[in-house]
C-alpha cells in the first residue's frame, strides 16, 4: 500500500515573515557578472554573437524573478461573500508555470492545482493562478512553493481548508546529472479538512486526477 504525500501543518505563509533585505546591485554589475560566466563556459563576450547577450539575460532575469517584487497577499484581498450559499470546494487545476530551482538555477517546469472549501467566501479564480506565479517566480524548491502557496491563501482566506499538489520536472535532474528525463515530483500540502478529513481529500486528489495519491 502507498503512504499518502507528506503534508504540511497549518502554519504561516514563508512570505509574510520578515525577510533578511538584499541590496540589489547595479545593471552593470549584474552584466559584467554574465559577461564573467561566459568567460568561464569558455567563450569570448566581445564576439559578435554574444555582444547583446549580457543585456538579453539580465532582461530575462527581470522577468523570471519578478515574484521577489511582488506581495501575494495582495492578489487574496478582494473576496466575494455573495455565493448563494455553495459549500463545496473550489478548485482550479492544470495551473501551468516555470520556475527556477535554487540549487542550480535550472528550469523547473509543472503544473499547480489549488483547491480550497471556503467558509464565508471565495476569490477570483484569476487570482489563484496569480499567487502560483508569484511564487514560481522566485529561485525555488517544489517543496517550499506547495506549501507557500498553501499557506497563504489558508492565511488570508481562512477557510475550512486549503489542498495544493505541484507536479514538477526540474531540469537539473533531466539535463544534467543522473538526466532521468522522465520523472516528475509530486509534492502537496493539505491544511484543515483536507488534512483531518480523508473523504474530503480523496474527493479533491479525484477531481485532479491523482487518485493513487493520499489514499487514506
Amino acid at each position: 500500500m502507498k503512504k499518502p504525500l507528506k503534508t504540511t501543518r497549518r502554519g504561516h505563509d514563508s512570505a509574510s515573515m520578515a525577510r533578511k533585505r538584499v541590496v540589489r546591485p547595479s545593471r552593470a554589475t549584474a552584466k559584467e557578472a554574465v559577461r564573467t560566466l561566459i568567460r568561464w563556459a569558455g567563450d569570448d563576450p566581445e564576439r559578435e554573437g554574444l555582444l547583446e547577450t549580457p543585456s538579453r539575460v539580465v532582461r530575462a532575469y527581470e522577468e523570471w524573478f519578478a515574484g521577489y517584487s511582488q506581495n501575494p497577499h495582495q492578489y487574496l484581498q478582494r473576496t466575494f461573500k455573495e455565493v448563494a450559499g455553495y459549500d463545496e470546494i473550489v478548485l482550479l487545476r492544470d495551473i501551468e508555470f516555470e520556475s527556477h530551482c535554487e540549487h542550480h538555477m535550472a528550469q523547473i517546469t509543472g503544473r499547480a492545482h489549488v483547491g480550497y472549501l471556503p467558509r464565508n467566501r471565495v476569490i477570483g479564480i484569476s487570482k489563484l493562478a496569480r499567487l502560483v506565479e508569484v511564487f514560481a517566480r522566485r529561485l525555488q524548491i517544489q517543496e517550499r512553493i506547495t506549501a507557500e502557496i498553501a499557506n497563504s491563501l489558508d492565511t488570508v482566506l481562512k477557510p475550512h481548508g486549503v489542498a495544493v499538489v505541484v507536479e514538477g520536472i526540474h531540469s537539473c535532474m533531466t539535463s544534467r546529472g543522473v538526466r532521468k528525463t522522465a520523472a516528475t515530483l509530486v509534492t502537496s500540502c493539505m491544511l484543515g479538512v483536507f488534512r483531518d478529513q480523508a473523504e474530503t481529500r480523496r474527493e479533491f486528489l479525484t477531481a485532479i486526477e491523482l487518485r493513487r495519491v493520499g489514499r487514506g
